[in-house]
């Protein structure tokens, strides 16, 4: 239970964000560099909830990349060129 608590906190924290993002159309604070590397962790996380055949890790982090790949499509979307 504490692993999938944490798991949802992780996966929402970035909603906020996205929120954020999609109403102003402005990115300039936000890191690409960040999103970057949150996308490979928890991709990797995927992998390891795969190879462990764990389902809540799998779950939140899948849920998770997608969101935070999201927010990189926002962020390429939306920077000043």
């Amino acid at each position: 239970m504490l692993g999938l608590a944490a798991g949802i906190c992780t996966t929402v924290s970035v909603v906020p964000q996205i929120k954020k993002a999609w109403k102003t159309k402005k990115v300039e604070d936000v890191s690409p560099g960040m999103f970057n590397i949150l996308i490979i962790a928890v991709f990797l996380w995927v992998v390891y909830g795969i190879t462990q055949k764990d389902m809540p890790i799998i779950a939140t982090n899948g849920v998770s990349l997608a969101l935070n790949g999201l927010m990189l499509f926002l962020m390429l979307r939306y920077r000043k060129k």
